[in-house]
């Protein structure tokens, strides 16, 4: 039965983590749809135009038309609950900035909210710095979370007096006071909020984020303690919001139930004893279904952003009804569900580990040690029926082979013949193996140490650290080929000189995979997406290798379909990194111009073989600091 690319979209998952953003065309090539409608960007297509533009690879592609489109659906699905619940207020929309600091990520999003009310989050000065920069809506919140000094105290206080909606989180108790002592000096008024530790928890790998247990927030106590002191104050009226968080990538929604209840109730309490709260901010915790499963697993989420919507304006509502206090404007740090689908990597595969054995291919010659010819025998012999056997045997004729070699008995090439037995005759036994309705686990493990290593040109430490990091998940998909069954079971190693540095989980329905069928090297080009990477992974990556920020292009898809390429970037050369860890490459380049004089006057070398060597080095600073497989 021929595979199609229906066939491929199936077996990558596309139809279940892309949303509606990712398909694959009758060409089998890889597309986006920004809108989520008909028009579309053919990737291959795109590469193409690209590499005429001089963009290398591995390169970063983004989206700026899928930021817009979850933007307007955040938004869309929180006023359809107000309006089918009959709340009493409004939503307002914050983004993290921490989530992407990427000024053009940061830039799109408020435009596309700015009449919606879109706000921003800031966890640090330079944070802060942005979000006083934008232009936002008169009623759009800039919340100030993270701990705070006078300066950034200051700085959140002028945002004030300019009159935009700065709100100063209180993360512990010492810093009510800060804020008193500060807007008294200044004489402007504070717009406060406190954020409670709530006992209820989130879920996943950023669990610890809420409870008791949490690095930020207010106990009950302190709460209590920190309105008091307000009030000794006479500042009780600058008490605007009650903020909670219990945790990014929640994948369960009764833990957001939960933890809505308890802040709602909080509000409420607080509401009704006379802090004149106007916003409840329920914090992040929205998912993103990486691997399409709508499961409480890590790398998924069993609820759809309506039903977060939903729940979280009706449980506000009830409370508030049943307290009898005024419904708060919710506000929600929503960071990863915004950006994560928008961007993603293009990586050229440039080779794989050493090609496996067969039967066939393997001749052994008469005047061999017997070991060896007894290894072809158990090869030639195997059968489904004694696979097991027979890899037990070869396993015992492994440990004599190595031994013989430590004695000197066996030849560099006998060794080699040896190993390219015994890989011939796992490969065969896992195949046997995978033929039973119960797979042996030995075989299992045998089966992942088999794995082919496709060789591609990225680093998971600067592109993706958190699957090196956290064990994350993203989707990895052929760009293009789709139309033709991926026959190779393969793991995606990148060019860092590390052994971390592979990719090698990948997304499932059931469970994660510890391969993923790709497509047999032919000679030409064959390239690799790894998808919705646009959350976190810019602002995390690190320069192991002193591999850089990789090249980048900013795509849209308009009217009549037509796809074009709004910006292109220019990656990190080797003197960029050099310079981010105090290196001079002007002074390193003289010292190899001065070492090469010396050579030419001890007469190690001649002029024109200094020069060719300085103008190489020189050279070498301004490249790219990934690979060129087209030189």
């Amino acid at each position: 039965m021929s595979f199609s690319v229906r066939d491929a979209v199936r077996l990558y998952g596309i139809e279940n983590w892309g949303a509606g953003y990712f398909d694959v065309n009758e060409q089998g090539h890889l597309l986006v749809r920004p809108n989520r409608d008909e028009r579309a960007v053919d990737l291959h297509a795109v590469l193409a135009r690209l590499r005429k533009r001089k963009v290398r690879f591995p390169m970063l592609l983004r989206f700026p038309q899928i930021l817009s489109n979850r933007v307007a659906e955040l938004f869309d699905a929180f006023e359809k609950s107000i309006a089918e619940y009959a709340y009493g207020n409004r939503y307002l929309g914050v983004f993290p900035v921490k989530v992407n600091q990427k000024r053009e990520v940061v830039d799109e999003l408020v435009a596309a909210g700015r009449d919606r009310g879109m706000g921003l989050e800031a966890g640090s000065k330079a944070e802060l710095a942005v979000a006083l920069s934008h232009r936002l809506h008169k009623d759009a919140l800039v919340i100030c979370n993270g701990y705070k000094d006078a300066p950034y105290v200051r700085m959140a206080l002028r945002g004030v007096e300019m009159g935009k909606r700065v709100v100063l989180i209180v993360e512990k108790p010492q810093e009510v006071g800060l804020i008193l002592r500060v807007s008294k000096e200044m004489g402007v008024a504070p717009l406060i909020g406190m954020r409670i530790r709530l006992h209820a928890r989130g879920s996943g790998k950023w669990e610890k984020s809420g409870g008791q247990a949490a690095k930020f927030g207010l106990t009950t106590q302190e709460v209590i303690e920190a309105v008091e002191e307000l009030k000794r104050a006479d500042a009780l009226s600058s008490f605007r919001l009650l903020h909670f968080h219990v945790g990014s990538q929640i994948p369960e929604i009764k833990r957001i139930k939960a933890a809505v209840k308890e802040g709602a109730r909080v509000y409420a309490k607080l509401r009704a004893a006379g802090a004149p709260l106007e916003v409840l901010d329920v914090g992040g915790g929205l998912g993103v279904d990486y691997d399409g499963s709508k499961t409480s697993y890590d790398a998924s989420m069993n609820y759809t952003l309506q039903e977060y919507a939903n729940d979280v304006v009706y449980i506000v509502r009830e409370i508030c009804g049943a307290e009898g206090v005024p419904e708060p404007a919710i506000a929600s740090e929503s960071g990863r569900a915004l950006v994560a689908f928008h961007a993603l990597l293009v990586c050229e595969v440039s080779g794989k580990n050493a090609t496996p054995a067969t039967a066939g291919d393997l001749m052994v010659p008469q005047d061999v040690h017997d070991v060896l010819r007894e290894m072809k025998e158990i090869l030639d012999g195997m059968t489904r029926k004694n696979h097991r056997e027979y890899y037990h045997d070869a396993m015992e004729k492994r440990e004599e082979l190595y031994g013989l070699f430590d004695l000197g008995y066996l030849s560099l090439r006998e060794r080699a013949l040896g190993e390219r037995l015994f890989d011939a005759i796992s490969r065969q036994a896992v195949h046997y193996a995978k033929e039973d309705r119960f797979v042996p686990e030995e075989f299992e493990d045998l089966e992942k140490k088999l794995v082919t290593k496709y060789i591609a040109n990225f680093s998971v430490f600067q592109s993706i650290p958190d699957s090196w990091a956290l064990d994350q998940l993203f989707p990895v998909v052929p760009i293009h080929r789709l139309g033709e069954e991926p026959t190779v079971p393969a793991t995606l190693c990148d060019v860092t000189c590390d052994s971390d540095g592979e990719i090698d989980r990948f997304v499932d329905l059931r469970d994660v995979k510890d391969s993923l069928d790709l497509h047999p090297l032919d000679g030409k080009p064959y390239y690799v997406g790894i998808l919705m990477i646009g959350a976190y992974q810019d602002v995390l990556g690190d320069y192991h290798n002193l591999f850089g920020i990789v090249d980048e292009a900013h795509i849209a898809v308009g009217p009549g379909k037509k796809v074009r390429i709004l910006d292109t970037q220019s990656g990190d050369r080797a003197r960029d990194v050099l310079r981010l860890f105090a290196y001079d490459p002007e002074a390193m380049a003289k010292s190899v111009e001065s070492q090469a004089r010396l050579a030419v006057r001890e007469k190690r070398l001649d002029k024109a073989q200094a020069a060719e060597i300085v103008a190489e080095y020189r050279e070498a600073l301004d490249a790219y600091t990934y690979l060129d497989f087209s030189s």
